[in-house]
């Protein structure tokens, strides 16, 4: 499946995620909280996909080795980057507990 138009879209909603948590920070709502939580696995688990197929394109271009080699670090950091946040949020969502 062609993931290149669904980038914009998360984008959207990560930056929807960093306002509702703000605002949350504020309400101190639990409902909220779980509401970020579940909505941040689905958008992190999409940019993990989106991420994945875009460094893929990119290596299969082929831009030289120095190129490659910074595409690598810059990708891989990026997924290191979107894993920490996904377990971050699933730990939000299974810690709340009560």
């Amino acid at each position: 499946a062609d993931l290149s138009k669904m980038g914009s879209f998360l984008m959207m909603g990560l930056i929807g995620i960093v306002i509702a948590s703000l605002v949350n920070i504020f309400i101190g709502s639990s409902a909220l909280q779980f509401a970020v939580s579940v909505l941040g696995v689905v958008i992190f688990t999409g940019l993990t996909a989106y991420d994945t197929q875009r460094i893929k394109e990119e290596y299969a271009e082929g831009y030289g080795h120095e190129a490659n080699t910074k595409l690598a670090v810059m990708g891989a950091l990026s997924l290191y980057l979107n894993f920490i946040n996904l377990f971050q949020m699933l730990l939000q969502l299974m810690g709340n507990r009560e």
